[in-house]
């Protein structure tokens, strides 16, 4: 992995609001096939660098590099034509409508005659999701139906659907039980396992444990650090986030 080029490189990543520095100076990385967990309090930062990748925000200075070639984002079309996709913690789904309506909202298929094909959606709907999510079966219902973790398979389905090499999560387990949160943990094991990288924006440092392969620490607008997970312990990283401080950097 020391070698390859990342996926995503953000290099001196800058945003202030009124004076304030929202983001200062931050540069981090993601490579294929890995999850990289943003922590922080509330205000660190995080979700502020990370919407200036999905396009959400535009930044005052630093640069964007996806594989290796300057990447120009200024808004959510842009980052899609990177295969830029974000999850939001909301999901962004039309709960009165199936699996395959949202799979395909605003995309939808069409027969020949040039009506939306419900039948074509599905099958497709049912292709991915057997390689995803192979025990979901609820494909007639409206989504409003589904469970948390059935429903982020159904926003995580879409964005892989396509094409998203990069994937951005926000907090994608919250207000989930054990079991879906199980779920979604092997939904990520298999989306890593397709080359996809994703940066996962979390309050929860036991989410990050078991999910990430490396973790970002923000503080008051900088980054604290970025470890590898077997490298650091929760106390380790609670201190990165309360203390600002670095476990494996000596103090100077």
């Amino acid at each position: 992995m020391e070698n390859q080029t990342p996926l995503v490189e953000m290099r001196d990543m800058q945003l202030a609001f009124g004076g304030i520095k929202a983001v200062d100076h931050v540069s981090i990385d993601l490579n294929a096939g890995e999850v990289v967990g943003l922590l922080g309090h509330n205000g660190a930062g995080k979700s502020t660098l990370i919407k200036m990748l999905s396009g959400a925000y535009q930044s005052d200075g630093g640069e964007i590099l996806v594989s290796g070639e300057v990447a120009e984002i200024n808004n959510p079309r842009d980052a899609r034509s990177y295969n830029i996709e974000t999850i939001y913690q909301t999901l962004a789904l039309a709960d009165n409508l199936d699996a395959g309506s949202n799979l395909f909202l605003g995309r939808e298929l069409l027969t020949p005659m040039g009506f939306v094909d419900d039948d074509a959606m599905e099958a497709e709907t049912r292709k991915i999701m057997s390689r995803l999510n192979p025990n979901f079966q609820k494909f007639s219902a409206p989504v409003s139906a589904l469970s948390g973790g059935q429903r982020q398979s159904v926003a995580i389905a879409r964005a892989v659907y396509f094409n998203a090499k990069i994937l951005i999560m926000d907090e994608p387990t919250a207000a989930l039980g054990p079991q879906e949160t199980q779920m979604v943990a092997e939904l990520i094991q298999k989306l890593k396992a397709d080359g996809i990288g994703i940066f996962l924006i979390s309050h929860d440092i036991q989410d990050v444990m078991d999910l990430c392969d490396r973790v970002s620490v923000m503080k008051n607008g900088k980054l604290v650090g970025t470890e590898r997970v077997e490298d650091v312990t929760d106390d380790d990283i609670l201190a990165m986030i309360i203390l600002g401080k670095n476990p494996t950097k000596e103090p100077s």
